[in-house]
């Protein structure tokens, strides 16, 4: 079986994969031009492993996931820089990036933080390969950032020449794999683990059967990788031939709101415990407002460190409340008698989280009979505190949450200004 034409795809119709280049380093480099062409690096929670890398930093060898500290010398040497994760920068700028996507495709399906498939048709998008050039530069004009787009009839294909897009600069950032004779050409140079799907383990018994490159695949019907290896594999070579398994999915409903964090330094009182429970509950509070949403079923949980203290427990409780509710004062207080459950004092906490479930629509909550419903100037209230986070305008928080939340938070010792979202720490310009 060889690459076949893409016949069953409809006519004149594509699958576009947009992936931001090296998103945390590039939102951090963004704003501190200094630092081009320097060796960059973002670090994971309380600045453990490297989890973004700028190309300086990959020319230097350093490989994801490593433990920092097992290369921050040689690598601050080298005159790398290093940042803490800043959440706050990153899920702005990909609002952005979404949004612009949004405005320019009539189906996005946003696939993580940094990437999303889109819909592309050509009576709407003219020349797929000019309208992805023209949107990379939309969003390089928009955001000052750089995408990868893969253009084909599939998912997985998109997934491939966006890889390609990425890896050789000479394509301008853009590859189009609608043409059969251009898909054939790249599936015969790329190596089998690198198709979205095959993880190291899968690939190794690929190679056993002396499946090297994506073409190999190919050789084979597809009935046969099923019988051998499951469907999973079945429906990644149907889509490297250009016949659709996947498709978009569009937003579902939010099933859960989940708040979770592992603390800077071991929590060994129960009133830090509670000041960071609170401040879970707070944050899961104001993302259920964001999506218009109220919760009937509240979880708390918390955790040791598993590898210094393997016979630590794992604590968990939960709650249903008597009327949905995203006030955050509501979940507060009926959170209040669960903490004391949760405590032993012989246990240094590593991890604790809040988990919201059982969620409903703010305009179809049904109102408990024994209980009052929720006035309109406590949904003022929320809706203000929100306001005035959103707009940068400073923080107001609960008394629950304590005053010196640096106690127990997780440790960034080199995060960024939120540039983009606090009036503090917007840029400076000095006009010489």
């Amino acid at each position: 079986m060889s690459c076949m034409p893409f016949a069953n795809t409809r006519q004149g119709s594509a699958i576009a994969l947009v992936d931001v280049n090296n998103f945390y380093a590039s939102c951090e480099r963004l704003f501190r031009p200094d630092l081009t062409g320097r060796p960059l690096v973002v670090l994971s929670n309380n600045d453990g492993c490297v989890v973004s890398r700028s190309p300086e930093a990959k020319a230097l060898g350093i490989k994801m996931a490593v433990p920092f500290y097992q290369i921050k010398e040689e690598f601050e040497a080298c005159g790398g820089v290093w940042f803490s994760s800043n959440y706050t920068l990153y899920g702005d700028m990909s609002r952005r990036v979404m949004t612009l996507l949004e405005q320019s495709a009539p189906e996005v399906e946003i696939y993580s933080i940094d990437e999303a498939f889109i819909h592309l048709e050509e009576r709407w998008a003219g020349n797929l390969l000019s309208y992805g050039q023209q949107l990379r530069a939309r969003i390089k004009q928009w955001t000052g950032l750089s995408v990868g787009i893969g253009i084909a009839p599939t998912k997985t294909l998109a997934k491939l020449a966006n890889h390609a897009a990425k890896r050789w600069p000479a394509t301008g950032g853009v590859v189009d794999l609608t043409a059969q004779e251009r898909c054939q050409r790249l599936m015969s140079i790329t190596p089998v683990e690198e198709i979205w799907g095959i993880g190291r383990r899968l690939s190794r018994k690929l190679h056993d059967e002396g499946i090297t490159l994506a073409s190999d695949l190919l050789t084979r019907a597809p009935s046969y990788w099923r019988s051998r290896y499951g469907v999973t594999l079945e429906r990644i070579v149907r889509e490297l031939s250009g016949l659709p398994c996947l498709q978009l999915e569009m937003p579902a409903a939010r099933q859960q709101v989940l708040c979770s964090r592992s603390f800077g330094q071991p929590v060994t009182s129960p009133e830090l415990l509670n000041q960071a429970m609170a401040t879970f509950i707070e944050r899961a509070a104001e993302k259920l407002r964001e999506q218009q949403l109220c919760a009937r079923h509240l979880t708390l949980f918390v955790r040791g460190n598993p590898f210094r203290e393997p016979d630590a427990p794992a604590a968990q409780i939960a709650l249903n409340l008597p009327t949905p509710t995203d006030d955050t004062a509501a979940l507060l207080a009926a959170a209040r008698p669960l903490l004391t459950h949760l405590w032993h004092a012989d246990v240094r906490y590593q991890k604790g989280g809040v988990m919201l479930t059982d969620l409903v629509a703010r305009n179809q909550c049904q109102p408990d009979l024994f209980t009052a419903p929720v006035s309109a100037r406590r949904h003022a209230l929320m809706d203000t505190l929100d306001a005035i986070r959103q707009q940068g305008m400073g923080e107001i928080h609960f008394a629950a949450q304590g005053l010196k939340p640096q106690e127990w938070m997780m440790r960034q010792e080199q995060r960024s200004p939120c540039y983009t979202t606090s009036f503090a720490d917007l840029p400076v310009v000095n006009a010489k």
